[in-house]
């Protein structure tokens, strides 16, 4: 009978783990702490080699590559108003407080901020597009401010826009968005008649006014947006009957009657329902 041998393969690393379960456990240990020591040294050379290297004056911020809106803006006031705000290079800058530092310059909405290696950064700006005027109806200061197509209300020179031919919003803190969709709304229904609306108020009560560039003011009165809209809708519908009929210009127009409207006409007063003039 022939005799039979049998072959056994090892594998490299089991054979290796079996070596390393065959030491003693200290000599294990030993060889982790002395490893694990090895990594940390590494980790803490290439730290410090790369502070090193971010300290070298070729990483110094040296120049702002500006993009977007630059229409209010030039590159003197940025520099003047937001570079004396950076800090760092460009490794370590911080790029949420170089936003801030761009966003604090006159007239810009909105900074995006991003590095370029490897001494410059790119800002891309967003400016304000002013809507209108601004006054707070209950703010004692006489400043006047402004508010952008957004309907956020922000600072800037107020004689920059001058020759805009903007309208006034004069309202409660914090109703700039909502009166500006009102402005929007009333425009173009004034807009029919050939008006054009240079002021728009809102009462603490909520009760609308407006004010049109032929110096006649409008009582538009409370409620809804919508309700609102109607009555400035049916008054621009009816009045041209009654001011061509006396040939007079309306003064004052109160639109807060149920049924009607009172109008005062340069040189004629008259309480009217729609369709219905009366001579006092």
């Amino acid at each position: 009978m022939a005799a039979t041998t049998s072959t056994t393969f090892i594998r490299p690393r089991s054979a290796a783990r079996a070596v390393r379960a065959a030491l003693p456990a200290d000599v294990r240990w030993m060889r982790l702490t002395a490893n694990g020591l090895v990594v940390l040294a590494a980790l803490l050379f290439a730290a410090l080699a790369l502070h090193l290297l971010s300290r070298q004056p070729v990483f110094t911020l040296r120049a702002i590559q500006l993009s977007g809106d630059l229409g209010r803006n030039s590159v003197a006031t940025i520099r003047v108003n937001a570079v004396p705000q950076l800090r760092g290079n460009f490794f370590n800058v911080d790029l949420q407080a170089a936003r801030r530092a761009f966003e604090t310059v006159p007239w810009v909405r909105h900074a995006v901020v991003q590095r370029l290696w490897p001494n410059r950064l790119a800002v891309r700006l967003e400016e304000h597009r002013p809507a209108a005027l601004w006054r707070a109806a209950d703010n004692n200061a006489a400043a006047e401010q402004l508010v952008n197509a957004q309907g956020e209300v922000f600072e800037a020179n107020v004689g920059d826009v001058e020759g805009d031919s903007l309208p006034t919003l004069e309202g409660p803190q914090g109703s700039s968005a909502a009166m500006l969709a009102m402005l929007m709304r009333l425009q173009a229904v004034f807009a029919r008649q050939g008006s054009h609306i240079d002021t728009l108020r809102l009462s603490g009560r909520a009760s609308w006014a407006v004010e049109l560039d032929s110096g006649a003011k409008v009582e538009l009165g409370r409620g809804s947006d919508d309700d609102v809209v109607v009555r400035a809708d049916r008054f621009v519908a009816t009045v041209t009957q009654m001011t061509q009929q006396f040939q007079a210009p309306v003064v004052y127009a109160d639109l807060r009657h149920r049924d009607g409207y009172a109008l005062r006409l340069r040189g004629i007063t008259t309480v009217a329902a729609p369709g219905a003039v009366n001579r006092n």
